[in-house]
């Protein structure tokens, strides 16, 4: 069976690595917080709205996920190296009474290990007594439009469906007005998180963003992220710098994704020539 442990930094590790650990770099009580899962996928929309969420809302590292099966990078920016899954948290509201906490990763787990991981988050997410996770993905755009046209869409044209595990989760989409996502497939981890939030009888939420397939569509999460500040900041969230800086954001990305694969690639390569 995969487990998955939870270290605090501070504390020497002398037990070998379980499959998936996630290391606490400092104490945080999380009691209450919504979660958002922001894995890479369709359109990258999950990468993007998690580090603009990051960024916007200052939230501060507290731990990161690691594995074996993770890729061998370090993501280095203003010459400081980050995890390749790493777990911010902070607060929000009118009073900082609300908590909120932010997986962030810029590579798209592979098929193998997306139930274990999975399992991982919500046992720590459940552990630490939050209350919430939100998944935001890409959906396939399957109308045929182009790139250009797709570039030219304004974000309130973007098609942003959710689906939720619980009736108490779909009240709060009725209430806030998301269309619910009636008939289809989720992918990836955000249809593993709904599927576990159902046996959980915990509250998960999908946001899905129609977004392009073949390249980072920041404008499909913005609109995502716009969803979110519906159901969690009741702010009017502005995301009009996250569409100015879209082609910055989503060329940081491109590169960060083709060096992860080089480097799996050289790794898968290795392992051939002296396995």
């Amino acid at each position: 069976m995969v487990m998955g442990r939870f270290i605090n930094s501070n504390r020497p590790i002398s037990a070998p690595m379980n499959d998936f650990d996630i290391i606490e770099l400092k104490r945080s009580n999380l009691r209450g917080a919504t979660v958002i899962e922001g894995f890479s996928s369709i359109g990258l929309v999950g990468s993007i709205t998690a580090n603009y969420l990051v960024n916007l809302l200052d939230l501060e590292l507290v731990a990161v996920i690691d594995s074996p099966y993770l890729p061998s990078v370090s993501i280095v920016r203003d010459g400081v190296p980050y995890s390749p899954v790493r777990v911010y948290s902070g607060v929000i509201g009118e009073k900082g009474s609300d908590k909120i906490v932010v997986i962030v990763s810029e590579f798209e787990p592979p098929q193998e290990i997306l139930k274990p991981l999975a399992w991982t988050i919500m046992d720590w997410v459940e552990d630490k007594g939050c209350k919430m996770v939100i998944s935001p993905e890409g959906l396939a755009n399957k109308s045929g439009e182009e790139v250009e046209e797709l570039e030219e869409k304004e974000v309130e044209d973007f098609k942003v469906f959710a689906v939720a595990s619980t009736p108490r989760a779909r009240q709060t989409l009725i209430k806030n007005d998301i269309p619910i996502f009636e008939n289809g497939v989720v992918v990836g981890l955000a249809g593993v998180l709904l599927n576990e939030g159902v046996n959980r009888n915990f509250d998960v939420v999908s946001i899905l963003s129609e977004a392009h397939s073949d390249y980072p569509d920041a404008r499909a999460a913005a609109a995502a992220t716009e969803a979110i500040d519906k159901l969690l900041l009741h702010t009017q969230l502005d995301t009009q710098p996250l569409l100015e800086e879209a082609a910055l954001i989503e060329e940081a990305l491109k590169e960060i994704k083709k060096k992860t694969g080089e480097s799996e690639e050289l790794a898968k390569k290795r392992s051939i020539m002296y396995g």
